[in-house]
């Protein structure tokens, strides 16, 4: 288990700091972007290996990585919206959307229907559990960083 915990993790930090690239991150922040979405896949992982759903598992890979954007928003002095978008990257769900669409184009519409479903539960359960963490008041934030308000990096 702690082989696949290590390479789920190392995938999920490449294909963020990817995306990061992609977006047009700033350079300096890509290992953190990279960081941000690891650490969420692996809560993500590690909430499916414990028999959670997947909608479920999502909101707990959400609230992990919307926590940390913010921490890292605070102490390296860069919106969260940085390490958020590149970091959510890794739970959205892809391939749920796909055979929603495969399902409904072979002809299956009650397959189309439930993959549909747990898709639309999964993307609702990832904006929650941002929405959560994003409606923390910043001070909660501020703890982390010991820097003075005005002192530069």
């Amino acid at each position: 288990m702690i082989g696949e915990l290590t390479i789920q993790l190392v995938m999920a930090f490449l294909t963020t700091l990817g995306f990061a690239v992609l977006v047009n991150a700033p350079p300096k922040e890509f290992v953190f972007a990279g960081i941000v979405g690891a650490v969420g896949w692996g809560g993500y992982w590690l909430c499916i290996q414990a028999g959670l759903s997947a909608a479920a598992a999502s909101f707990a890979g959400a609230l992990v990585l919307a926590y940390l954007s913010r921490v890292f928003s605070v102490v390296r002095r860069c919106p969260a919206t940085v390490y958020l978008i590149s970091g959510i990257f890794a739970l959205v769900p892809g391939a749920g959307i796909y055979y929603t669409v495969y399902y409904l184009i072979m002809g299956n519409v009650a397959m189309s229907a439930s993959q549909g479903v747990e898709t639309i539960q999964v993307a609702v359960s990832i904006a929650v559990g941002i929405v959560l963490v994003l409606a923390l008041p910043g001070w909660m934030f501020q703890i982390v960083s010991r820097r003075p308000k005005g002192e530069k990096q």
